[in-house]
């Protein structure tokens, strides 16, 4: 009996694990039990009791940088120092190139974003001794950071001591913090590199294409970089940061390239000039026309980069076009009675719409456009 009791225990508390592993996008329509999650009876957004869970599974919530809140006021510990004025617009912003919110708010219920003292608990001595309490936690999502930069972990380049400082005004920290933004990234429309190959030398780099046409995100190459990629105290010149250079091997040069290039040849990119920018029309032999040029890559290639190649016939994508669902009027021609009742092929062979149209079909001596199967209207989107 006891044995038995033992299995369907465990049975149940794997199921439990697994479950929690395959939890559905949409929360609020999870088939899941709420004791899976949660341990008290009524879980609220206060007081969710949460047990130990895969928290990258969990669905999050998170905002833009102009979404979230200016400055935030950190005064829960704050028995020696005065409170610090955090700036969190900026770092919200400067998150963008090195893991977005989850670098800080690395768990977070589908509700408003949680504060760390909602997890983590302000005394040291406490059960849990595997989650940080939240001096713990406040220091070591910053510390990093300020070392590598700054290159100085002093107490105060962060907190005011009360018996130093004097008429120290809270309003006052946070009107001066206030309104700070990160210098907006100017991002280049492309990038020429020199390199050392010795069947071409230069290697052209349309970073506009990559971004605005190929709808690639920034976090796709720059990942869990850090503000010293860019900057150091120790590299200033006239109050401006300068850009570190980076010496980095053949390898990490070609890795970013090589997710969606690996297939390519060295002389693909590598070239004795610059290259022209990507060309629908040179590059696959399929010139966009007016009907196609506004479309995004993703309309006809999918979603998932690198861009699987294409059948160049018509009937690959609009297969399913016949007389009762195409309004032949976007074209700019509108058909007559007769025409309209037509099928696509009577007109347009094997369905390849790129093409003049035929009249060979139904007429001798008629030719498209000399005799048009209806009249010209203005071309509607």
């Amino acid at each position: 009996m006891k044995k038995g009791f033992v299995i369907l225990f465990l049975f149940a508390i794997s199921f439990a694990v697994m479950a929690q592993k395959n939890v559905k996008k949409d929360h609020a329509k999870s088939d899941l039990n709420c004791k899976t999650c949660h341990s008290c009876e009524v879980p609220t957004k206060d007081q969710p009791c949460l047990i130990p869970c895969p928290r990258e599974k969990m669905k999050t919530v998170y905002e833009s940088p102009e979404q979230t809140v200016d400055v935030v006021s950190l005064e829960t510990l704050s028995k020696k120092y005065f409170p610090v004025i955090f700036s969190h617009r900026v770092h919200a912003q400067m998150s963008v190139m090195s893991g977005g919110c989850g670098t800080c708010h690395h768990y977070n219920t589908d509700g408003p974003i949680q504060p760390c003292k909602n997890c983590h608990q302000t005394k040291r001595n406490r059960d849990d001794i595997s989650k940080p309490d939240l001096e713990a936690a406040y220091h070591r999502q910053c510390i990093t950071c300020h070392r590598e930069w700054s290159h100085n972990t002093n107490c105060v380049s962060c907190h005011s001591l009360k018996t130093d400082a004097k008429g120290y005004q809270k309003d006052e920290a946070k009107k001066k913090a206030s309104g700070k933004v990160h210098p907006a990234l100017i991002e280049p429309t492309k990038i020429v590199f020199e390199t050392k190959y010795s069947k071409g030398q230069m290697v052209t780099f349309f970073h506009d294409d990559h971004t605005k046409k190929f709808k690639i995100e920034c976090t796709t190459c720059h990942k869990n970089e850090t503000c010293l990629k860019c900057h150091d105290v120790n590299k200033l010149a006239d109050d401006q940061l300068k850009i570190i250079k980076a010496n980095k091997s053949l390898d990490e040069h070609h890795k970013k390239c090589f997710s969606c290039h690996k297939d390519d040849k060295c002389v693909t990119c590598h070239l004795t000039k610059p290259a022209e920018q990507f060309d629908h029309g040179k590059k696959t032999g399929w010139a966009l026309n007016k009907f196609h040029v506004k479309l995004s890559c993703e309309k006809c290639h999918g979603a998932k980069i690198p861009y699987t190649k294409l059948v160049s016939k018509c009937n690959n994508c609009h297969g399913a076009w016949n007389n009762e669902n195409f309004k032949h009027t976007i074209t700019g021609l509108q058909l007559n009675e007769t025409h309209a009742q037509l099928n696509c092929e009577d007109c347009h062979a094997e369905n390849n719409f790129a093409v003049k149209p035929g009249c060979g079909n139904c007429h001798e001596n008629y030719s498209f456009p000399k005799q048009k199967p209806g009249k010209l209207v203005g071309s509607k989107k």
